[in-house]
């Protein structure tokens, strides 16, 4: 049996005027204000172009969820068997999974895009086209790097401080190199205490098993298991995303549709890049 998985991209892939063509659904209306009460700002006005504030962290984030979660519940053909999000978008995974609610979700999603953007003194680079062998013997020599996102064969990401990575770019191998946008090492074990603050509010929050299989950034096995997901959520602010394995899996599982909910195409086009027999569909808009 065919099977479909739904999937969430992450920070990057924003977009100006992204959620605006969903202000007159009346689903849409509902959460854009409860967002607004959430986080004492309007998601609507920050993604206005030019929208330059949703470059920010603080801002990114919860404009991601709240999106991506309306879409994910006024999209209803071709019902997900599995689901999986990119870094931020995981959150978005188990709210469609309902392990929590809405609003349980973006009060998770405002902490952590604070915690995220207080974080300073690291760097992490894009690397394309990478020696696999060379980039596994020099994070095993290189303490003050980590292997921060494997996106797909061709395309990893590092963290780590900024003269490790410097030290790092001077011996690998690679065909480009692209440093981020971002003001600290995210998704590495530099987070540690932003992920320690985070963890203060996580716990005692109640999360239902999930009604859906959820494949974690951190463990992309599927599990339905809420206290693991929980978890996971945390080990997720330390450790990298494996996207790649994500995919791998989800092809190993049959499925043979994966569905983008969000701006723009940056998930299909990973796994275009890992599993090309995959059938793609994109959903950003009303």
């Amino acid at each position: 049996m065919n099977k479909t998985a739904w999937v969430f991209p992450g920070q990057g892939s924003q977009t100006a005027g992204m959620g605006l063509d969903l202000v007159g659904h009346p689903l849409a209306q509902q959460r854009f204000a409860t967002a607004q009460r959430i986080l004492g700002w309007s998601v609507l006005e920050v993604c206005q172009p030019p929208a330059e504030n949703l470059q920010h962290t603080r801002y990114t984030q919860p404009c991601l969820y709240v999106v991506e979660t309306i879409l994910a519940d006024l999209y209803s053909e071709h019902p997900p068997d599995y689901l999986a999000g990119h870094s931020l978008g995981e959150y978005v995974a188990l709210y469609r999974a309902r392990v929590y609610d809405f609003e349980t979700g973006l009060r998770l999603v405002k902490l952590r895009a604070e915690l995220m953007e207080q974080v300073s003194g690291g760097k992490m680079v894009a690397l394309l086209e990478p020696d696999r062998e060379q980039l596994t013997a020099l994070l095993a020599q290189n303490p003050e790097v980590v292997l921060a996102n494997d996106n797909h064969p061709g395309q990893v990401v590092i963290s780590g401080t900024p003269a490790g990575v410097a030290a790092f770019l001077e011996q690998i191998r690679v065909k480009r190199a692209v440093p981020l946008a971002v003001s600290g090492a995210f998704h590495s074990p530099w987070m540690a205490g932003a992920a320690a603050q985070f963890n203060e509010y996580l716990q005692p929050l109640p999360f239902q098993d999930a009604q859906v299989p959820v494949l974690s950034n951190t463990d992309p096995t599927p599990t339905t298991d809420g206290q693991l997901l929980k978890q996971r959520l945390l080990n997720q602010m330390t450790t990298g995303v494996r996207w790649r394995e994500i995919v791998l899996n989800l092809a190993a599982l049959g499925v043979t549709q994966v569905v983008e909910l969000g701006p723009g195409k940056v998930l299909t086009g990973l796994v275009k890049r890992t599993a090309p027999e995959v059938a793609l569909v994109n959903i950003s808009s009303l």
